[in-house]
């Protein structure tokens, strides 16, 4: 069966306790915007997989790898949220700043904010990213609540995902050779 009729009342509970508590709670919330990142970088996935976009130079991976590979990291940080004993390791940190760090080679240097929308696969990238920020926002409430506590290995990650995502979002318009657009403020 796929539903069990038991949130009906809009109450839910987490792996750890048998508690009730409202769907509408900071941890629901932020366990929904979790599933809803991981769910849109599932479309970014295959979308990049279909079109057989690659990372970037220096290294084999393709676009899609790399997103798996965030959206694993989501699961551990969703069980973690969810009151289960696991945790980002500080390698897989190191492995998104190593990321970072490779695509910073390959885009041009960024001197001001940049309007998102030059390119498709730009512009969902870059939604990604501001899913990234609220989720990040949403842990961070979690943790700051006390309820849960998140480990300082999440909150790092959270936060060196959305830059992880913004690069890709760059690199993905600069591979296309289409030049990105900054704010005229006029």
């Amino acid at each position: 069966m796929l539903y069990t009729g038991k949130g009906d009342d809009g109450q839910t509970t987490l792996f750890h306790c048998e508690q009730r508590f409202s769907k509408s709670s900071i941890v629901a919330e932020a366990l929904g915007s979790l599933d809803e990142l991981n769910s849109f970088l599932g479309v970014v996935k295959a979308k990049l997989a279909e079109r057989n976009i690659t990372l970037y130079s220096v290294g084999p991976e393709r676009a899609a790898d790399i997103i798996q590979e965030m959206q694993e990291n989501l699961f551990i940080i969703q069980a973690e949220v969810a009151g289960v004993e696991k945790t980002v390791s500080e390698e897989k940190i190191k492995e998104v700043e190593d990321l970072i760090a490779g695509i910073g080679k390959e885009i041009p240097p960024i001197n001001s904010f940049v309007i998102p929308g030059v390119s498709i696969e730009s512009a969902e990238i870059d939604f990604a990213r501001t899913l990234a920020r609220k989720v990040e926002r949403r842990v961070v409430a979690v943790n700051t609540e006390g309820f849960i506590k998140v480990s300082a290995n999440t909150l790092a990650y959270l936060n060196r995902l959305s830059s992880l995502l913004f690069a890709l979002a760059r690199l993905s318009a600069h591979k296309s050779g289409i030049q990105e657009n900054s704010p005229s403020y006029k």
